[in-house]
């Protein structure tokens, strides 16, 4: 195989077994990730230093400014933020790192929320038809709150 570059576009879509084994590939040639949300491990590596990465900070034309809060946890302020995303008819990307106990925030998320929000939950461990499946849902707005490391 002689490749030069291997590009990989939306990284989040691979697990971290498929990402490992094309590192031998990154040996002869340029290796070039690119993904509008960053997974928690990616974005390390790049804080860390121990990849490099390039921010396209110039949005599309018309695209409203995206606010980012950091806040302690807090189970009400979350409810009511995804209460307020699901008003406007959003959907909510939640971050959770630790897949030893994503269920568990799965079922407190879904004891503060009306039954008909629809929750999913997605993670390395898991096959990757339902890793698909469940993704697919959250793309086509039949998963209102998706989990995922």
């Amino acid at each position: 195989l002689d490749l030069g570059l291997v590009i990989i576009d939306e990284e989040q879509r691979f697990g971290v077994k498929s990402k490992e084994s094309l590192k031998h590939l990154r040996l002869n040639c340029d290796l070039l990730t690119l993904t509008a949300t960053p997974i928690p491990r990616t974005l390390y590596m790049s804080l860390m230093q121990i990849r490099d990465f390039s921010v396209i900070d110039t949005p599309p034309e018309n695209r409203l400014p995206i606010k980012t809060f950091v806040l302690e946890y807090d189970n009400d302020l979350i409810r009511q933020a995804i209460l307020n995303e699901i008003k406007r008819k959003g959907q909510i990307y939640f971050v959770h790192n630790r897949i030893l106990d994503i269920e568990k925030v799965r079922q407190r998320l879904s004891r503060g929320l009306p039954e008909q929000i629809k929750i999913g939950v997605v993670h390395g461990q898991m096959p990757a038809r339902q890793i698909e499946l469940t993704m697919m849902k959250f793309l086509n707005c039949q998963i209102d709150v998706f989990i995922s490391p």
